[in-house]
């Protein structure tokens, strides 16, 4: 039986031709940029804002053996957060050639990006053994005299380097997730990983039930716990779901080519991140000079890392679905969907940072009870959060314009704007500032520096645009 060849046949088979192209698509070209970046951020805000239990179950739950705990965890987060910007900006490299290739449809070096980039995983896992064995001691002893501390610091970061390789593997697999548009299984990954610390972290700290008391060291062994569990969901997820990369092992050799493109954008984000970790050396060793409370003005300013990290990872995890969104649409040549995808990221950046600006503002003591603090902590943590928070909203537009440097193959701009604002004004500002004897002017550091990195992201946006995104 032959069907009538009518306009309303034809305007039906025109329909389902192109549904049926559309779904051949990538949803990063296709779908509405607004559903889109709900559908690729929300799951990766949520992943990000449970790793930031991470950065602060440890010390709530630390700070219940002593304040003494409580800075050596504050301590060992400068060398933490190094392990997660190395692996962290590769991974972002990794994200970026990866979706610019699925983009460009060339399955080939989909695939060989993805195995060379947990290759350099590896790598990365066995240099920061090699740095746990040489560094450790001569970073602390810089920074405290107080042998507890030290001692407590070395037990902790001794667990969470050695046995670190789940956070290298682990981040790796779930950015190849993400650069495939799959974020619901990282999203499920992180949830995993974080019950996991969150439960044994008192368990094991405190000895309950079967369980010996391991004090410090307990913190530690349930946060490696999380994330080796977390890495081994991961790959699972990988090899069951993520049909568009094929992973092949077999004779496989480093690709100095593929490298070399990873870490075009990943170097510039690994310096990018690593500065904070630079940072925050510095700022303990500024806030060690008020001798008569420098151990727990350190603890004061570890605490305030791991309360903004309940802000700025799920911003974070906004820009890491941004990121590969722009860059897709980048390699299609699509520049609306580039634009639309830049603006709805920079207002829903803005709209979280005045969300957390105003917790900040208004409930600093609260926050702060969460580390048992002394009323000496709270004397100079109050004023702390009060001064900082309004710098949220310069972080909101500077991290979100970032991340379009970083999709674009230009994570240099980012690099520049980091560096800037924290070596060359934040820590010289913050130094300055503590010469007139008072802490709690140090903390005007913040405003001074959110305002340069804001005017200079602002500055390589507007280049980057009439280079790149004008043009298309």
């Amino acid at each position: 039986m032959r069907l009538p060849k009518s306009g309303s046949f034809y305007i039906i088979v025109a329909l389902m031709e192109k549904n049926n192209s559309q779904t051949k698509e990538n949803k990063m070209g296709v779908m509405p940029v607004g559903r889109l970046l709900v559908n690729m951020s929300l799951p990766m805000m949520i992943s990000m804002f449970v790793q930031a239990l991470y950065n602060i179950v440890d010390s709530i739950f630390v700070s219940r053996i002593n304040e003494a705990a409580l800075t050596a965890v504050s301590l060992a987060f400068p060398f933490q957060l190094l392990m997660i910007s190395v692996i962290g900006g590769t991974a972002v490299g990794i994200n970026a050639l990866l979706s610019m290739r699925l983009g460009q449809k060339n399955q080939a070096e989909v695939d060989k990006t993805a195995v060379n980039g947990l290759f350099l995983a590896a790598v990365s896992y066995v240099v920061f053994c090699v740095v746990y064995v040489f560094a450790t001691r001569p970073y602390l002893t810089s920074q405290t005299q107080n042998q507890m501390i030290v001692e407590y610091c070395e037990t902790y970061l001794g667990i969470i380097m050695l046995c670190g390789f789940g956070i290298f593997f682990g981040f790796t697999s779930d950015r190849l997730l993400q650069s495939t548009g799959r974020t619901f299984y990282t999203m499920i990954t992180q949830l995993i990983g974080a019950v996991t610390n969150l439960i044994f972290d008192p368990i094991l700290i405190f000895g309950l039930g079967p369980f010996p008391k391991m004090g410090i060291a307990g913190a530690a062994v349930a946060t490696v716990a999380g994330q080796i569990l977390a890495m081994c969901v991961s790959f699972y997820f990988n090899y069951k779901v993520n049909k568009e990369i094929h992973f092949k092992f077999s004779g496989f050799r480093p690709d100095a080519v593929i490298i070399g493109q990873i870490y075009k954008v990943g170097f510039p984000s690994i310096i990018l991140q690593a500065v904070g970790s630079v940072t925050t050396y510095g700022m303990n060793l500024i806030l060690a000079s008020f001798k008569d409370v420098a151990d727990t003005a350190i603890a004061v300013y570890g605490a305030y890392f791991k309360l903004n990290s309940f802000i700025f990872m799920p911003v974070i995890g906004l820009n890491n679905g941004v990121v590969p969104i722009v860059a897709f649409n980048y390699g299609a040549q699509k520049k609306e969907r580039i634009m639309r995808t830049v603006k709805l990221g920079i207002l829903a950046a803005l709209m979280i940072m005045i969300v957390g600006a105003a917790i900040f503002e208004l409930f600093p003591r609260q926050l702060y009870s969460l580390f048992n603090a002394s009323e000496q902590m709270l004397s100079i943590g109050v004023p702390a959060l009060r001064l900082i928070a309004p710098s949220f909203l310069g972080a909101a537009v500077a991290i979100s314009l970032g991340s379009v440097f970083q999709a674009m193959g230009n994570g240099v701009y980012s690099m520049t704007v980091s560096v800037a604002r924290q070596l060359l004004f934040l820590l010289p500002s913050a130094y300055l500032l503590s010469l007139t004897g008072n802490i709690n002017n140090v903390w005007w550091c913040f405003l001074i520096a959110e305002v340069v990195s804001v005017a200079l992201s602002v500055f390589f946006y507007s280049r980057l645009y009439n280079q790149k995104i004008k043009c298309l």
